[in-house]
């Protein structure tokens, strides 16, 4: 009898310790979360994995199906198609508030009039796409505001998410690229070439949204992650990676 209800036991830690959440992260978000990943596991012992796309390739797979549980979007526009669509258990809520920078490996003078984007030496600039990544829809908008896009347009180059920015900035592919403040506060970049905040004026404030998903098979670990999201321990996190809260 006791190896028996020792067997259930140790069946039952089993399962809470496999316990897990899958959430879909937009790319300007790839590296808090693993902070806020961590932070979530050690309080409630639910494992977080991150599957980073742009926002717009996410809300498609969801549309078709993919097993998500959360989706953290760069913005509040695509999680609102998917609380329109049926696709989520309640209506977006702002989790953080991002900004661009502007971020080079080389010397190049950087400015917040992005006035170097104009130098011959600037022959690649890296944006995410505006088309599927709110962070490159708010890096056009800040050039149109600047009156700079018709002129630089020629040397842009899309990346696909965020992530494909970074890497173009940091293999060299683009001289300079117009990527997440959250990205250069990552401690495993914090010390790769400078970089400079971007003027909040030429841009909409970068509102983030989260939602649960209805596809979810753990509805309660994901409300556990939902609230966690306004702990102080995850403000202090977001902080950290220079977004505000």
């Amino acid at each position: 009898m006791f190896k028996k209800l020792l067997f259930l036991l140790l069946l039952c830690s089993t399962g809470l310790q496999a316990q897990s959440i899958r959430v879909a992260v937009a790319a300007n978000a790839q590296f808090v979360m693993k902070s806020l990943g961590d932070a979530f596991q050690k309080q409630s012992g639910v494992k977080v994995e991150a599957i980073v796309s742009s926002s717009g390739k996410l809300t498609t797979q969801i549309q078709q199906g993919a097993p998500y549980d959360i989706f953290l979007s760069a913005d509040m526009a695509y999680p609102a198609t998917l609380h329109r669509e049926g696709f989520t258990t309640a209506a977006p809520i702002v989790y953080a508030y991002g900004s661009l920078v502007l971020w080079t490996m080389g010397t190049l003078p950087l400015s917040a009039d992005l006035t170097v984007l104009k130098r011959s030496a600037v022959r690649h600039i890296a944006i995410a796409n505006p088309a599927t990544a709110p962070y490159g829809e708010a890096a056009v908008s800040l050039l149109k505001h600047k009156k700079l896009f018709d002129q630089v347009q020629p040397r842009i180059v899309y990346g696909e998410s965020i992530s494909q920015v970074n890497q173009y900035v940091l293999t060299g592919a683009a001289e300079v690229g117009i990527t997440a403040k959250s990205v250069v506060l990552d401690p495993s970049l914090k010390q790769r070439g400078h970089w400079i905040d971007l003027p909040l004026r030429g841009y909409s404030p970068i509102a983030q949204g989260v939602v649960v998903l209805k596809r979810t098979q753990q509805p309660k670990a994901a409300q556990q992650f939902i609230q966690f999201l306004r702990s102080a321990t995850a403000r202090r996190i977001l902080l950290q990676f220079g977004y505000r809260t």
